[in-house]
């Protein structure tokens, strides 16, 4: 299901299609949601109908040598790096440069999704993505608002507590 407001009829990008085309094949009950540009968090997950907590930060992390994730982070969060690398068993883990992440997911920075990505990295859902949230959908302005547990179902996430509060 697609909802979009009439002011924002630019055509859907290489990477929202793909997103759609991904979260349509898992069968997932979803909305897609088209805004205009946000200038923070909070307005973005305004303008997706959802809580800043619930708005879902897909990050990618190098785990080693051609190795990464996706670590779903609730937006009023941050990574844990002690509890992630932890929970995966490993003394270092790094977020790539803007130009890896592109590469290894087929996405620019701040439209990151499992959904479509060129590759089928594991995910990693903190413990706290749970209700009506919304993640990316592969372009910017454009969200995919769904049910967390049907979200971690989705991609297989293994759930687990690896934020914190952001500072």
């Amino acid at each position: 299901m697609v909802s979009d407001a009439p002011e924002e009829q630019r055509p859907e990008s290489p990477g929202e299609a793909r997103a759609r085309a991904a979260i349509e094949a898992s069968g997932v009950e979803h909305v897609i949601v088209r805004h205009g540009p946000a200038r923070s968090l909070a307005e973005a997950a305004a303008a997706r109908g959802v809580a800043p907590s619930s708005l879902i930060k897909t990050m990618v992390v190098r785990r080693g040598e051609g190795d990464y994730l996706f670590v779903l982070v609730p937006g009023d969060r941050t990574i844990s790096w002690p509890k992630l690398r932890a929970l995966l068993g490993v003394s270092r883990l790094s977020m790539p440069d803007a130009a890896t992440a592109l590469d290894v997911t087929g996405f620019e920075r701040g439209t990151i999704t499992p959904f479509g990505a060129t590759h089928a990295w594991p995910v990693v859902a903190d413990e706290r993505v749970h209700g009506v949230v919304s993640i990316g959908a592969g372009g910017h302005g454009v969200g995919i608002r769904l049910d967390g547990a049907a979200l971690t179902t989705a991609l297989a996430a293994q759930v687990a507590d690896v934020t914190e509060p952001e500072a």
